[in-house]
């Protein structure tokens, strides 16, 4: 069973759920509308504004806004005094890199959650702009061009990861879930890491792209990715997979919320991993 205790775990705890509802969310609308049955291929942003027009909505986006700075505020921590004990191998540090960048996201994330639940205006522009205007930022930088592709072929490489994960079936590595349930959260985890593989190979394309164009207006976020889906032959079909795997994703958050194996480290040992990873990025 998952130890409890410290305010950092609570709160790690409740960022997977609140990643859980968005992903559902997204997933949710995306799998209607590929059937035609209403809803949407927006992103994250889309799909927290669709909370508006339930009951209690207002209620509810803050609790996920609550949710999400909690889950930025665990990603921060887990990069830097490395909580998950990826170490400072080249690997290690990537993978805690790609902790702090999606910590960033997911603070902008619940910042916008917020304006929506406070009422400040619509919660920010849509991610395709949003990505567009960091790319166009970037790309006026010395090496512009050379950066955005660098991430661009992270993005993708990051999808490729994860979809070799959910082939390979490791998706329970951090999970300390009971016997009868390894079956369908396995399932549920290879579903959702595939999807996620899927959307993220096709950003980082975009990205990519826009770098080798020079132009930031071919980029495009999770709605985009998940349009071009159903621009497709099939789109519908293919549109609909997706979506259901990113609803699975959802569903396996809340599983991750329960179940994850979280230690966050000690001050002590904090301060040995924040000196351990400076020198490491010194060498």
């Amino acid at each position: 069973m998952p130890r409890r205790g410290s305010a950092l775990e609570i709160a790690a705890r409740l960022g997977f759920g609140a990643r859980g509802v968005v992903y559902c969310l997204v997933g949710g609308l995306a799998l209607l509308a590929a059937f035609g049955a209403g809803g949407q291929t927006g992103g994250s942003r889309n799909a927290l504004r669709s909370l508006l027009d339930q009951p209690f909505g207002r209620a509810l986006l803050g609790a996920v806004a609550l949710g999400l700075a909690c889950f930025a505020a665990w990603q921060a921590i887990a990069a830097l005094l490395d909580a998950d004990r990826h170490g400072t191998s080249a690997k290690g540090l990537a993978v805690r890199a790609g902790q702090g960048l999606g910590g960033a996201i997911n603070a902008g994330l619940a910042l916008s959650a917020l304006s929506l639940a406070l009422g400040w205006g619509s919660g920010g522009g849509p991610e395709d702009q949003a990505a567009r205007d960091w790319t166009a930022w970037l790309m006026t930088k010395p090496f512009g061009q050379w950066l955005v592709g660098l991430v661009g072929v992270a993005v993708a490489g990051t999808g490729l990861v994860w979809l070799w994960k959910a082939w390979r079936g490791k998706v329970l590595d951090r999970l300390s879930l009971p016997a009868d349930a390894r079956p369908w959260a396995q399932s549920m985890g290879r579903l959702g890491f595939a999807a996620r593989g899927v959307v993220f190979v096709i950003i980082g394309g975009f990205v990519v792209a826009a770098a080798l164009h020079s132009n930031s207006r071919e980029v495009q976020g999770l709605g985009g990715a998940l349009r071009t889906l159903e621009t497709q032959p099939y789109g519908w079909a293919l549109l609909g997979l997706t979506a259901a795997g990113l609803l699975a994703f959802g569903i396996f958050g809340f599983v991750q919320a329960r179940y994850r194996r979280i230690d966050p480290p000690e001050a002590r040992d904090a301060a040995r991993a924040i000196d351990r990873g400076i020198d490491a990025l010194r060498r």
